[in-house]
């Protein structure tokens, strides 16, 4: 068992590990992960208010986790839940109290909540001691809800949240409060970058990039495993692309509306043009003072080079656009830095998905048998490998981020 004196150390390194975290998803499940652990919980869940809704983000289940087996992860439906005293979680964010309850199968009927066990039925999963805490910001307005399920004891036996267990999970709750709300500011920023991308085309949508970055980490996480990256290394190197994967097509920015919005196929000066905003996005990032200026440099300038070297813009200065090899040379193979391949997968794939004014969206054997085709020419084989490996989550993604309805 952790002295207090370990216990308080254990908080500030959490707390400094939370405010190193830019991206707003990464935080999420990160938040989610440390409050688990400081407490010995084998599951949880944690929700983003959206309005008058909590919406769901993430789960974690060492249990189901264990049954699944090494390199494949849970799958959850997405689903919201109102803000009233229905529900636990809406409880806890419409009174903005915390809520310990030893066992939801024993909740007084009293209660104007009660506990879903649908779940538990769905998965033969048994929930019995529940933490459920808000999140506030500093104007004490809810951003969203922590819950964390089946504390165990030292011996794996299910026992309840203890009184110490609350007050550290509540001293931790502020502290990640307050890193939730740098980074949704930070996601805000984004959004608005891409809000003026979608103004000039408009393909360029908030799902759309949050997919892409989605599966960009997801295909990361995979690929890190197997070169076998340390665990901090994969930690930064996820927060970063998920991120920068988002601004891929930043660059459009620069083109004009008569190219970007023209119905019909370009002709040879104007694919020219077009290809400029690779390295348009990169020289917005060109002024490097943080790790993902270098990130997001390198994802808009390389994710539209093919692994067989047929991409663009391949050997340039992004300050001119000019080659610096003559004849022009573009990257192939291992060349193309990881982080422009990754996202080049991810990119195409929810392209071929996606309705567009100009096509409809591919049936999914089709999408499946052009990213295979795909793999060796267009895309690093590998990836393509881990592509499928991971379709399963990257379907589930789809689910969590869906087009917005014209």
């Amino acid at each position: 068992m952790a002295t207090q004196v370990e216990k308080l150390k254990q908080l500030v390194q959490l707390d400094k590990d939370l405010q190193g975290i830019q991206d707003l998803d990464i935080l999420l499940e990160k938040i989610l992960y440390n409050a688990r652990k400081f407490t010995d919980a084998d599951a949880g869940t944690i929700y983003l208010r959206e309005g008058k809704m909590l919406s769901f983000r993430f789960a974690q289940n060492d249990t189901k986790q264990k049954e699944l087996g090494p390199r494949k992860k849970l799958l959850y439906s997405v689903f919201k839940v109102e803000i009233n005293r229905n529900s636990i979680s809406g409880y806890v964010a419409d009174t903005k109290k915390i809520l310990n309850i030893p066992n939801v199968y024993k909740i007084d009927p009293d209660m104007p909540y009660s506990f879903n066990s649908s779940y538990d039925k769905q998965t033969k999963y048994k929930t019995r001691s529940m933490l459920t805490i808000p999140l506030l910001d500093n104007q004490e307005e809810v951003l969203g809800v922590l819950q964390i399920i089946n504390s165990k004891s030292p011996k794996g036996n299910l026992v309840g949240f203890n009184k110490e267990k609350e007050l550290y999970v509540e001293h931790f709750a502020n502290s990640a409060s307050v890193a939730l709300e740098r980074a949704k500011l930070t996601r805000q920023i984004i959004l608005r970058m891409i809000s003026m991308a979608e103004l000039r085309d408009p393909k360029e949508t908030g799902p759309h990039v949050n997919r892409v970055a989605s599966y960009s980490v997801e295909l990361y996480e995979a690929w890190a495993a197997r070169h076998n990256l340390a665990e901090h290394t994969i930690e930064r190197n996820r927060d970063l692309l998920r991120m920068a994967a988002m601004l891929h097509d930043v660059g459009k920015v620069g083109i004009s509306d008569l190219i970007l919005k023209k119905p019909g196929g370009f002709s040879d000066d104007e694919y020219k043009i077009m290809k400029s905003h690779t390295f348009i996005g990169a020289r917005l990032f060109n002024d490097k003072q943080s790790e993902f200026d270098e990130m997001a440099s390198i994802v808009a300038l390389t994710h539209h080079e093919n692994w067989d070297g047929t991409g663009y813009p391949g050997h340039i200065d992004i300050t001119n656009g000019e080659s610096l090899n003559t004849p022009p040379t573009a990257l192939a193979g291992e060349e193309i830095p990881i982080f422009g391949r990754i996202v080049s997968v991810a990119d195409v794939y929810d392209a071929l998905c996606s309705r567009r004014v100009y096509k409809k969206a591919w049936t999914e054997e089709k999408v499946l048998e052009e990213m295979e085709a795909m793999s060796g020419t267009k895309f690093d084989p590998e990836l393509v490998e881990i592509f499928f490996e991971r379709l399963n989550s990257i379907k589930n993604i789809q689910n969590k981020y869906p087009e917005q309805e014209d």
